[in-house]
C-alpha cells in the first residue's frame, strides 16, 4: 500500500492530513496513525482518508483517524480541507460524501470559505450515548474538582456524530486548566465512547468564546463539531440564537442551526505539503510544496 499522496493541510489551525485512498485496497492502520504523529513535521489532529464511494449518490466515502489511531465518527474542519482538496482537483464545487456518521454536504464558496452541513444533532441520552439515563442533557451532572466547590459542572451534552460535553463558564476559558481537566473528562465512565470536551463562554447571543479537549487527539487549535456542539447547546439553554460566531486559540466560524434542524459550519482550510506515505507502516516521504 505504500506510496500514497497525501496533502498535509490545516482547518483553522487544526492540524489534519488527507490522504488519498481512491483505489487502494487498505486502510490506515492505527500503528501507521500513531508513527505518522510521532514526527513533528507530520503531528496531526485527523487524518481524513478519501476512499472510493460505497453509496450511490455521494462522491466518496471518508474515514476519519484520530492521532491515537483510534476512528472518528465526524470532523468539521477535517471535511472543509476535503472539499478544497477536491474543488481544486475537480473544479467543482459542491460535494456529497459518506462517513460512517452518515451523509454529509459540503461546498466552497466564491469567496473561498468552505461550509459544510454537520446534519442533524442528538441529545437523547442513548444516542449521545451516556452511560445512564438523564431524561433532559441540555445539562447532565458532572463535576471536577471539590464536591462544594466544583471547577466545572453541569454540561450540556449532545452528538453532532460524536459525543461532546459543553461547560459553561462565565470567566475566561484560559483561566482553566484543560490540559489537566481534559484527559480526565473524555475518559469519565459517563461516556462510554469518550467525548469532546469543550469550555464555553458566551459572550453576546451571537459571540461564543471555545477551548477543546478533543477526544483521541488533545488540546486543538481547533475542532468544528465543538463548536457546532457549542452553538447547538447554547441555543437550546437559551443562551445564544441559532447562529454565532465561535472563536477559538485558531480563529473563527460560523455555525448556524437551521430551521431544518441542519447544522452548517463555515471557515477556511489551508494547504501547505505534499508527500507520500505508506497507511500500512506511517513511512512517510515529503515530495514538494503544496
Amino acid at each position: 500500500m505504500g506510496n500514497v499522496p497525501f496533502l498535509k493541510m490545516n482547518g483553522l489551525g487544526n492540524q489534519i492530513i488527507v490522504a488519498d485512498m481512491r483505489g487502494v485496497d487498505g486502510r490506515v492502520t492505527p500503528e501507521a496513525a500513531i508513527a505518522i504523529n510521532a514526527r513533528a513535521e507530520t503531528r496531526f489532529d485527523q487524518i481524513m482518508a478519501i476512499h472510493d464511494p460505497r453509496t450511490p449518490g455521494t462522491v466518496n466515502y471518508i474515514e476519519i483517524i484520530n492521532s491515537d489511531g483510534s476512528r472518528a465518527q465526524a470532523c468539521g474542519n477535517g471535511m472543509r480541507c476535503v472539499i478544497q482538496t477536491l474543488t481544486a482537483e475537480k473544479g467543482r464545487q459542491r460535494f456529497t460524501f459518506e462517513t460512517v456518521a452518515g451523509i454529509l454536504f459540503g461546498e466552497e464558496e466564491a469567496n473561498g470559505q468552505i461550509t459544510v452541513d454537520m446534519g442533524t444533532p442528538r441529545f437523547a441520552w442513548y444516542d449521545i450515548p451516556l452511560a445512564e439515563e438523564f431524561a433532559d442533557t441540555r445539562q447532565i451532572e458532572l463535576q471536577i474538582g471539590p464536591i462544594d466547590a466544583p471547577v466545572l459542572h453541569s454540561p450540556s451534552a449532545m452528538s453532532m456524530g460524536n459525543p461532546h460535553a459543553t461547560f459553561w463558564v462565565k470567566d475566561d476559558v484560559w483561566s482553566y486548566a484543560l490540559d489537566r481537566f481534559g484527559p480526565l473528562l473524555e475518559n469519565h465512565p459517563i461516556f462510554p465512547e469518550r467525548a469532546n470536551i469543550g469550555i464555553a463562554q458566551v459572550v453576546a447571543t451571537d459571540k461564543i468564546i471555545l477551548r477543546v479537549w478533543e477526544r483521541g487527539a488533545g488540546l486543538t487549535e481547533a475542532c468544528g463539531t465543538a463548536a457546532c456542539a457549542a452553538l447547538v447547546n447554547g441555543a437550546r439553554t437559551r443562551r445564544t440564537a441559532r447562529k454565532a460566531t465561535v472563536t477559538l486559540p485558531g480563529g473563527d466560524l460560523v455555525v448556524e442551526w437551521l430551521d431544518n434542524d441542519h447544522v452548517t459550519l463555515t471557515g477556511p482550510a489551508e494547504r501547505e505539503w505534499r508527500g507520500v506515505f505508506d497507511p500500512s507502516t506511517g513511512a512517510w516521504t515529503r515530495s514538494e510544496a503544496a
